[in-house]
């Protein structure tokens, strides 16, 4: 993993994380227990702070940075897909943010709710928790409960802390 230092804050990772070798952390960030951290991720809280919180992860090449002074959150169990830009304020507990999306300064999304791939939450929105919201601008269209995305907002994560586990455990960089 790529961990720098700046301006006296370094990154703080929990030895139960799993941080992928090709993943960059700069400045105050947190990565707690369980979390994975997947190739090609960039947190950088150099002028703000990043929390992972435990059994957390964000996937291959999304990018995670707040507004200066703002702290920003990523609760437990939460799932930030693929190539995500995220620099909002706070991503609720067993949320999940699907692939491509961007959420913007200031906005939140509640606990157990699923962004649709792609989908814009814009500056200071507030997605509802138990939602399934999707869009540019992105909105909730219906509860989750007895959907198909249920199922992943329920599962994906302890999928992938045990993905991260495994790959802890057994990637191998190959010299050419």
């Amino acid at each position: 993993m790529n961990l720098f230092s700046f301006e006296g804050k370094s990154p703080v990772v929990h030895p139960g994380a799993f941080v992928a070798p090709t993943a960059t952390l700069i400045g105050d960030v947190t990565v707690e227990d369980g979390a994975s951290i997947w190739y090609g991720v960039v947190i950088r809280a150099d002028i703000c702070t990043v929390v992972v919180r435990e059994g957390t992860n964000v996937q291959d090449n999304s990018v995670l940075h707040a507004a200066p002074g703002e702290t920003l959150t990523i609760g437990p169990h939460a799932t930030i897909g693929h190539s995500c830009v995220v620099h909002c304020r706070e991503v609720g507990e067993k949320a999940l943010i699907g692939n491509g999306s961007t959420l913007l300064d200031g906005a939140v999304v509640g606990p157990g709710t699923l962004v649709a791939a792609g989908s814009v939450v814009i500056p200071g929105a507030e997605i509802p928790g138990g939602v399934v919201a999707a869009g540019i601008p992105c909105k909730a269209t219906k509860p989750i409960e007895g959907t198909s995305s249920e199922i992943w907002v329920e599962t994906n994560s302890i999928y992938y802390r045990e993905l991260g586990a495994r790959h802890g455990a057994g990637i191998t960089r190959l010299e050419q």
